[in-house]
């Protein structure tokens, strides 16, 4: 990757429309979808960040569309024209999200990975056939050419397969990727009630990824790369709700790799661990404190590397 200019990204997966209700009754659309919201954390901080989804001819999708343009995402569609995505997200009184979906996955075509600096998948995308089977080869593909991939499952149980077949697809995907974010809602699945989220990270650890991460919701989150494993503490903030917190808390570690060109490397110190955990949570901080998938722009953000 040349110094000379922008790091380039390629994020693939479902982007669709977060129909929200809150308590009370009221309503609102705001685009959203995991890939989506890295793709447009990563591009409101500097990435030249294109986003390959599909989006159908509809109010939704000018809604998509709308959003990825205003935030300098380019988008790539997959060559469905069926209808975009939608997943409702009723919110409790203290801001959490529980989630109903209607949505579908299957790409006709994906963009050349070997065109990027760094490739990164996930959500349901990842895992819902029959697209997921394009996701694994696109995957395998970025791998074999040395390209960093990064993965975050973003398990959805009612609408992931059974939990053995979700589990190795996760970790066949982890094997092949540089950088991978659960949550510890995600590891409690993976779990399937053997095993804490933490044993669930040390696993996938150490099945290949350079770099893992457990996000904990408003607790520590811990990065482990090789043996090093640090925990960071999350900054206590008024939350707003949590929709796209993780997805922010991943956009802007793979932000923060590409910008200071450790996105080809194989093992970090638990200092540079902490480092990169200390921008994901102030990030994804940001994020909660408003409503909706609203990630902070760059100059929101400080970044003392430069």
């Amino acid at each position: 990757m040349s110094d000379a200019r922008t790091p380039r990204a390629l994020v693939v997966g479902e982007a669709l429309v977060d129909v929200t209700r809150k308590p009370g009754g009221s309503v609102a659309e705001h685009p959203g979808g995991s890939p989506l919201n890295v793709a447009v954390t990563m591009a409101r901080q500097g990435i030249d960040t294109t986003l390959a989804a599909q989006v159908g001819d509809d109010h939704f999708g000018s809604l998509v569309r709308a959003h990825l343009d205003r935030s300098g995402v380019r988008f790539d569609g997959t060559g469905s024209s069926a209808p975009t995505a939608s997943a409702t997200a009723t919110l409790d009184a203290g801001g959490a999200a529980t989630y109903e979906f209607d949505l579908r996955w299957d790409p006709e075509s994906l963009p050349e990975p070997a065109d990027f600096d760094l490739v990164h998948v996930g959500s349901i995308g990842a895992w819902m056939a029959p697209g997921a089977d394009a996701i694994a080869d696109l995957v395998r593909r970025a791998h074999a050419s040395g390209l960093a991939v990064g993965f975050d499952p973003n398990v959805r149980p009612a609408l992931a397969p059974s939990v053995p077949v979700l589990r190795q697809r996760v970790f066949d995907l982890a094997r092949l990727s540089r950088f991978v974010k659960l949550s510890d809602e995600d590891a409690e699945v993976l779990a399937d009630g053997d095993g804490d989220p933490l044993s669930v990270l040390r696993d996938l650890a150490a099945h290949g990824p350079a770099l893992a991460a457990l996000t904990r919701g408003g607790a520590s989150a811990v990065l482990r790369s090789g043996d090093q494993e640090v925990e960071v503490q999350v900054p206590e903030v008024e939350v707003a709700d949590t929709i796209g917190a993780g997805d922010t808390w991943m956009g802007t570690l793979l932000t923060e790799l590409l910008v200071r060109g450790w996105a080809d490397r194989s093992s970090f110190t638990a200092d540079e661990l902490r480092e990169l955990g200390q921008a994901a949570v102030t990030a994804a901080a940001i994020t909660v404190s408003r409503p909706g998938a609203d990630p902070p722009w760059r100059n929101e953000l400080v970044r003392p590397h430069g």
